[in-house]
């Protein structure tokens, strides 16, 4: 006996989403006239029969976007889960979101139940290690998904979305070196991780051209680090007269380090972090980062997971967003 057609063969045959064959089976006004014809064509020449009954057992779930974050405990991804949920509520869509504590195996596991629960689509901020456990099962359920912020999987499979990091941290190079810098440092950022790769790009590239030497202090990012880091380039490296750190988190820890030895931040030792999250401008002395609108970034990303569900428009391979230095009195010689 012939196995039954089911919502994938439908949606392979009609070149969609599966996510797009079910707002045409629930006759949602969110799907375009054409794209709906042809869904239509696929199931009639599969001879897939829609089962209604089963169907309403899952309408709870119609227009649930998974949204699966690496660590919500940084200030940089809650600002983007909050503007990411807020844009698609405003769409009339929920969002179910769960952290992973930079734990692959969590992650594999909150991603199959949101699988499991009928999800649109997913939007993963990913954890490092063991990837093939979290994609392959988004594959097998051929559910639309995004990568941002981190890319861990093939984006022309799973469309890829963050900041332009490299050039953040050219931005960041250039403006220290203009305020009198010489002898500049990254902090903070595992070795090895694509990740800290790109965000220090920019930074190694900008010395290069200048013929300066780079020092890096890898770590976990987070204040904890930036404190120690602080002690650090105090003892083995005093020439050291600026930082750009890999991320606010580390800056902050690396300010309050800094006061404790009583190192005046500034004229002393200029500082620069990433991502501009809200702390920068509340902190003392003000400090300056490399904005990237993270705010935005989760509008964007909200518009553009829609546009792939609704109007099964499939982003790019790569999106990169713009970013800017925002510069305060931790790098300004006074």
């Amino acid at each position: 006996m012939d196995k039954r057609p089911t919502i994938i063969d439908v949606a392979t045959l009609a070149g969609v989403s599966k996510s797009t064959v079910s707002l045409v089976l629930q006759q949602s006004p969110l799907v375009k006239p054409e794209t709906r014809d042809v869904v239509k064509g696929a199931m009639t020449e599969l001879g897939y029969v829609y089962n209604r009954a089963a169907a309403n057992l899952r309408t709870a779930n119609a227009g649930l976007i998974g949204l699966v974050i690496n660590d919500l405990r940084n200030p940089f991804f809650t600002e983007f889960a909050t503007s990411l949920q807020m844009a698609l509520s405003a769409r009339g869509y929920a969002t179910v979101l769960a952290n992973t504590d930079e734990d692959p195996a969590l992650q594999a596991q909150v991603v199959g139940a949101m699988l499991e629960h009928g999800v649109s689509a997913l939007i993963v901020s990913p954890a490092y290690g063991e990837e093939a456990r979290t994609f392959d099962a988004i594959a097998r359920a051929n559910v639309p998904a995004l990568q941002v912020l981190r890319q861990v999987a093939d984006s022309a499979r799973f469309p890829f979305a963050a900041p332009d990091y490299p050039t953040g941290g050219r931005l960041a190079t250039e403006h220290l070196l203009a305020e009198g810098a010489r002898h500049i440092a990254f902090v903070g950022g595992l070795e090895g991780r694509a990740v800290t790769q790109l965000r220090m790009s920019g930074y190694l590239a900008t010395l290069a051209a200048n013929g300066l030497t780079p020092l890096h202090l890898p770590g976990r990012p987070g204040r904890a680090f930036g404190r120690e880091a602080a002690r650090r380039l105090a003892q083995d490296h005093p020439a050291v007269d600026a930082v750009l750190c890999f991320n606010d988190l580390t800056a902050l820890g690396l300010l309050t380090g800094c006061a404790e030895l009583g190192r005046a931040v500034g004229p002393s030792l200029k500082i620069v972090g990433f991502d501009d999250i809200e702390d920068c401008a509340q902190v003392f002395p003000t400090l300056s980062s490399v904005r990237c609108d993270i705010a935005g970034f989760g509008r964007q990303m909200a518009e553009t997971v829609l546009k792939w569900l609704e109007e099964d428009h499939r982003p790019p391979p790569e999106t990169i967003t713009l970013v800017t230095l925002i510069s305060r009195a931790t790098s300004q010689a006074r």
